[in-house]
């Protein structure tokens, strides 16, 4: 069997909330690199976030925007590209070592990023996620059991999740209510929060019902909901 689909259980081997870096630890590294996932795990965190694009020969490469140094990634092949980490190389160096958040920033992902996940297996967890409802159905056709995540930044964007098959939604900050997190919650479908920025809203955002938070700031977020200071010795 591919992963687990337990909607509640699973975050279920990690204390609450579950801590991810966005991007990896981005405040203090390069987005979406390896050395910004090492940190993250280093500060504390129990995994990290992370976007996949895929390349004009087919290749998933990690990178938020769709162009790198100008270069349109949709319409280059891998070899033009080499700075990039691919999907395989994330996974090849963190699966068996940290909660992976993969997010599909485009369609035609889904077979090679589950072909992946079967080769490197997520010891601690993983959910695929994307803004995307048809990247969502087209992953759950190609394997019912996958751990799939809707990304809403809007109140539009959550309207789908009533039809999708979910093992968790991931909100913007700015959406978050005790009465929205709980009737996902009411659902078993875990809530994940990216956005907050601050440490007050990290403790409201958890205090609301969320059970994982994504965070740019990897070294507040330790200090803030676990109590553990990180100074310059101590990464």
């Amino acid at each position: 069997m591919l992963l687990s689909n337990g909607g509640s259980n699973l975050l279920s081997q990690h204390p609450r909330p579950l801590l991810l870096g966005h991007r990896g630890a981005k405040a203090y590294a390069p987005e979406n690199t390896i050395e910004a996932f090492q940190l993250a795990l280093q500060h504390g965190c129990d995994g990290f976030e992370f976007d996949v694009r895929l390349t004009a020969d087919g290749q998933a490469l990690v990178c938020h925007d769709p162009k790198f140094k100008r270069i349109a990634i949709a319409r280059a092949e891998r070899r033009s590209l080499p700075e990039l980490p691919t999907l395989e190389d994330v996974l090849e160096s963190f699966a068996d070592r940290a909660f992976l958040d993969i997010e599909l920033k485009v369609a035609g992902l889904e077979r090679i990023t589950l072909e992946l996940l079967q080769r490197y297996p997520c010891k601690r967890g993983c959910i695929v996620t994307s803004f995307l409802p048809e990247v969502l159905h087209e992953a759950h056709a190609i394997e019912v059991n996958a751990p799939l995540g809707l990304i809403c930044g809007n109140r539009k964007q959550i309207a789908p999740a009533s039809s999708l098959p979910l093992s968790s939604i991931v909100l913007h900050s700015s959406l978050v209510s005790r009465e929205l997190t709980g009737s996902f919650r009411d659902r078993g479908i875990p809530v994940l929060v990216w956005g907050a920025d601050r440490a007050k809203e990290m403790r409201s955002i958890v205090e609301a019902g969320a059970e994982a938070l994504i965070v740019d700031d990897t070294r507040l977020a330790i200090e803030t909901l676990r109590g553990r200071a990180i100074t310059a010795g101590n990464p």
